[in-house]
């Protein structure tokens, strides 16, 4: 293990780790890649050197962040660095991208969830409650920001009020959300990690073509059953159903992306408007409903007629 490849882990490392506190809102986002350094260090270097590297970069980045007044980059620096340690080893088994994807996100969630499970009982409560608790300290914070600036009482008491229905409402889709965006994070990281393996000249595994990928023919029995568990009296069987219905749709999403980036590469559609394509979809929020029903019908509809060539 080379000086440079040291500097160079812990410096990528502490960039991105160390931009979600320091550049707002855009830095939570690029925090989301901080598995890459890690990733690719242990696939150029070897599992033994990778977490020989990863313990270097998490307890210098660890300091670091102590003294800049950031003790919680900590956490996510374990997490992450885990995180890109696993998924190295994902890529040297050759899994496909949807296995890859899933294994990489079930890792990530179990580990995410004895963290949450370690601090909840640490500070004497539960994890549900330890989220409930943050969900209201930032609805609050919010509030008094608003109330600084000097809005009207009356309106910082709807405020109040819508605010707390929204965290009702969260507190329910949690699950979901935790595990849509654990899944986005570990798809981002596999995704940009191809060119980065590509000018470090590692071997990256040969996934199937994306505009090829579809979700699984079975997962339509999981919209069937979440569909008619919301018609149950159970309040938590319908919890369970919502949550898995917005998980399978998001899946359903990505299916109806493929569809689409199958189109843009048929007909060489210039970069320049696939961007305009892909800027659409990301402001109008319709075109999420509507890929979705496209992955959701794909198998019977086939767009791509890929089946037909696959049974031919």
């Amino acid at each position: 293990m080379k000086k440079t490849d040291i500097l160079g882990c812990v410096g990528w490392g502490a960039l991105i780790l160390l931009s979600s506190a320091w550049i707002p809102f855009f830095g939570p986002f690029l925090s989301l890649l901080a598995p890459l350094p890690f990733l690719y260090y242990s696939s150029k270097l070897g599992s033994y050197q990778g977490v020989k590297l990863a313990a270097i970069a998490t307890i210098t980045i660890g300091l670091f962040a102590r003294l800049t007044g950031s003790p919680q980059i900590i956490i996510f620096c374990i997490e992450f660095s885990l995180l890109g340690l696993a998924l190295s080893e994902l890529f040297k088994r050759q899994f496909s991208l949807g296995q890859t994807i899933f294994l990489g996100t079930t890792f990530m969630l179990l580990l995410g969830l004895g963290f949450l499970l370690f601090l909840a009982l640490s500070k004497g409560m539960g994890p549900f409650e330890m989220t409930h608790n943050y969900l209201e300290a930032q609805l609050k914070a919010t509030i008094k920001v608003y109330e600084e600036m000097g809005i009207p009482q009356e309106n910082a008491g709807e405020l109040g009020v819508y605010g707390k229905a929204f965290m009702a409402i969260i507190l329910k889709i949690y699950p979901s959300l935790m595990i849509i965006g654990t899944g986005f994070a570990v798809w981002l990281n596999v995704v940009v990690a191809k060119p980065l393996f590509r000018m470090g000249n590692l071997g990256y595994p040969a996934f199937a073509p994306t505009d090829h990928w579809q979700a699984p023919e079975s997962l339509v029995w999981g919209v069937i059953v979440a569909g008619f568990a919301l018609f149950l009296t159970s309040e938590g069987i319908e919890l369970l159903a919502i949550n898995a219905l917005i998980i399978i749709m998001i899946i359903y999403l990505f299916h109806g992306l493929s569809i689409v980036l199958f189109f843009l590469n048929k007909y060489r559609v210039p970069s320049w408007l696939r961007i305009g394509v892909y800027f659409l979809i990301v402001v109008q929020q319709l075109f999420f409903v509507a890929l979705s029903l496209a992955g959701l019908f794909d198998q019977w509809v086939d767009f791509r007629k890929i089946h037909r060539r696959m049974e031919s």
